[in-house]
């Protein structure tokens, strides 16, 4: 199987398991509750985004950025902007639901803006990929993380005041932003002789995205705050980085 038929299987797969995810409350008009949580399955994906941020993304990036002659750590500059984009968006929709409750269209809009910023740059670094074994440990991490997004996504939405036609295109946006984050990724490797300070780029700000996953996503719910409080789930966190760590070794 060549790389970009796998890149296809991976964002069809993606797509299923996003429209199967963010349907059931659209169908039920749900309006409260939670969905069936894995806490282990997302510490281990925790554990992969952590992995894959630090010891792939940002070492190839602040590789690349040297080989053309750069000495300030820019890779490690731009993943913290991220990271600090992302903490902003968060703290910014915490703002909106206590002043104007869930039920607050801003703070639906905010939520899709938020998870469809991780998305594209997940996809991204799907994109970017040339392993096979770094793009499975990435495919499971988005997968793992990527059902509880939109199900959780398609909930705000749905029980948030605006229209079931705009909610559903809202959420619509949100599911195309992998496919796109993989085109951009893929559209990059082609373009990296000539521009060859693309590829670090995006792989910075994917890095950084993906350490924003691995830990504060969420904030006061974060896998890493809130679920890995014991050696079980917390095992599978030092599991999925650990795969990465040994990946490494062969890419």
């Amino acid at each position: 199987m060549s790389i970009y038929v796998f890149k296809l299987i991976s964002v069809l797969l993606i797509l299923l398991v996003t429209v199967l995810a963010g349907l059931y409350p659209f169908l039920r008009k749900f309006r409260e509750g939670h969905g069936p949580e894995f806490p282990a399955a997302e510490a281990l994906a925790s554990g992969v985004f952590l992995g894959a941020g630090l010891i792939h993304m940002l070492g190839d990036a602040s590789g690349d950025f040297a080989g053309q002659g750069i000495e300030y750590p820019v890779a490690f500059l731009l993943a913290g902007l991220m990271f600090l984009l992302l903490l902003w968006f968060e703290h910014l929709g915490r703002e909106y639901y206590e002043h104007d409750g869930s039920r607050s269209p801003a703070f639906a809009i905010l939520a899709v803006v938020l998870l469809s910023v991780h998305s594209l740059l997940a996809g991204t670094a799907l994109g970017l990929s040339g392993s096979f074994s770094v793009m499975v440990m990435i495919l499971i991490a988005i997968l793992a993380h990527k059902w509880a997004a939109s199900f959780a996504l398609a909930v705000q939405l749905s029980k948030s005041s605006m229209s079931l036609a705009k909610g559903i295109a809202w959420f619509c946006l949100f599911a195309v932003m992998v496919p796109l984050g993989v085109l951009m990724g893929s559209m990059v490797l082609r373009h990296m002789e000539s521009y060859p300070l693309l590829e670090p780029i995006f792989n910075s700000l994917a890095a950084g995205t993906f350490l924003y996953l691995g830990t504060l996503h969420g904030l006061k719910q974060a896998i890493m705050v809130e679920k890995c409080c014991n050696l079980k789930n917390f095992s599978f966190v030092i599991l999925g980085f650990t795969l990465m760590a040994v990946v490494a070794i062969w890419t």
